[in-house]
């Protein structure tokens, strides 16, 4: 299984948005996050880098 942590801007341990992210929704310039257990984090930007290897999602926040 390949989960992820999302950042906010850039990757950094300050700037995270979530842990553990299983899934990403996008519908316009709204993103929701779920992680492993089902939490959902709503954020409003864009995704700028994917990194599904090392888990990294950075989202560049409006």
């Amino acid at each position: 299984m390949c989960l992820s942590t999302a950042y906010i801007n850039e990757k950094s341990d300050d700037r995270i948005a979530a842990r553990y992210v299983s899934s990403i929704d996008i519908d316009g310039d709204k993103i929701t996050l779920t992680d492993v257990i089902g939490s959902k984090t709503e954020l409003t930007g864009t995704i700028s880098y994917v990194d599904l290897t090392g888990g990294v999602v950075i989202i560049k926040a409006n």
